[in-house]
């Protein structure tokens, strides 16, 4: 989705605000998915981590730049197959980002959606939430949800199948 705001008809950036509408739209798309999936309540870290994961989804994957309403539906199934577990989907994300930023070098205008893009994705990998370990074989005890072993992940390796789940529910 192009973003208007930094364009002037004289060649001049006129002082303008860049909004960077591909990546709100993406959050937003995001939002909605996990909010119909009601997975976890909307103020938790863990909902943040599951909004950013897929909204970095959206936005990388969108290659063309015209994200659009009625392409949300036909996009379901690609995004379900980028964000599946046996998928290396952070190093699909730092290859898009890296061609993104790339291309953005050599246009003489920031980009805030790549800008926003590279924000949620730091914070994604720098965060680490205390989550379930889902490796973990339980010594023959059954476990209730808060009684298992936890440990320390980073954030994108708890949104990425909290997503995944949220667009299958959809």
């Amino acid at each position: 989705m192009l973003h208007r705001g930094h364009e002037s008809t004289d060649g001049t950036d006129g002082g303008e605000l860049a909004v960077p509408m591909a990546w709100l739209y993406a959050e937003y798309i995001a939002d909605e998915l996990l909010r119909t999936g009601d997975l976890m309540p909307p103020t938790s870290f863990e909902f943040r981590a599951g909004r950013d994961a897929l909204a970095l989804t959206v936005f990388l994957s969108d290659t063309d730049g015209e994200l659009s309403g009625i392409r949300v539906i036909s996009q379901l199934e690609n995004w379900l197959s980028l964000t599946a577990y046996d998928q290396p989907w952070q190093d699909w994300v730092r290859a898009r980002m890296a061609e993104l930023t790339e291309r953005a070098a050599g246009s003489d205008a920031p980009d805030p959606d790549l800008a926003l893009a590279a924000d949620a994705w730091r914070w994604l990998e720098e965060t680490e939430l205390l989550a379930p370990d889902l490796d973990a074989v339980p010594g023959g005890g059954v476990f209730g949800e808060d009684d298992g072993p936890k440990v320390w992940t980073p954030a994108w390796r708890l949104g990425l199948p909290l997503g995944h789940l949220a667009i299958h529910l959809f």
